[in-house]
């Protein structure tokens, strides 16, 4: 279990585990990149199915982008590797990166990844599936976004790659991003910048009030 509740800005636990792609330790995986885990109930599921394969196709995309995926599933690898080859077969894909095997839900504990509502979501031996959650860590570790989906709904991948987009345009250029906020809208002066050096960093910003300055920001992503 995990020794304490994970939050915005809590480091990334590490853990070693064997995935589709051979063992890993989770920290050297990641090395200096951003990454992603994000967890699935079972294998051969078929919301888990388009997810996967959703997450496969836009792998270009976040390697652009120097953020590595990583998949969990409650199965062992011989599993996920039959699945894979549905994966791809079902979403015209070809999914690279690795899923963990998590039988035993280690893992899943450690990220309180574990349905502790819906009592009926157990395997045939009663053990708690493993829920939808995503995590977004960043090179120093840090976790910066925690999503958790009940089991029946599958993810918005556009909406974790767009959050990637704003973390990284933010910690770039002091900025923050408005609702609905994509690469090439106008974004927001951070607070912590005061007006006159504002003029010098964003010379076309406008203050919509005080507390609102919107700017344009060229290469936002």
């Amino acid at each position: 279990m995990s020794s304490g509740t994970l939050r915005l800005g809590s480091t990334a636990p590490n853990f070693k585990a064997d995935t589709s792609n051979g063992p890993i330790d989770f920290h050297e995986y990641l090395g200096n990149s951003w990454g992603i885990l994000f967890s699935h109930p079972d294998d051969f599921t078929p919301v888990c199915t388009t997810e996967l394969g959703a997450f496969a196709k836009l792998e270009d995309e976040f390697a652009k982008r120097d953020v590595k995926l990583l998949g969990l599933s409650a199965n062992d690898t011989s599993s996920h590797k039959e699945w894979i080859k549905d994966i791809d077969e079902v979403n015209n894909s070809k999914l690279t990166f690795p899923i963990v095997a998590d039988p035993e839900r280690k893992v899943a504990h450690l990220y309180d990844m574990v349905d502790h509502q819906d009592t009926t979501n157990v395997d045939q031996k009663g053990v708690a599936f493993t829920i939808r959650s995503v995590f977004i860590i960043d090179p120093k570790k840090t976790i910066r976004l925690i999503m958790a989906y009940p089991a029946s709904t599958g993810r918005n991948t556009a909406e974790v790659l767009r959050v990637v987009d704003s973390l990284q345009t933010g910690d770039k250029n002091r900025v923050t991003t408005p609702v609905n906020w994509t690469p090439g809208d106008d974004v927001i002066v951070h607070p912590t910048v005061s007006d006159e050096e504002a003029k010098k960093i964003f010379p076309k910003f406008k203050a919509v009030k005080p507390y609102l300055r919107l700017t344009p920001l060229e290469n936002s992503n």
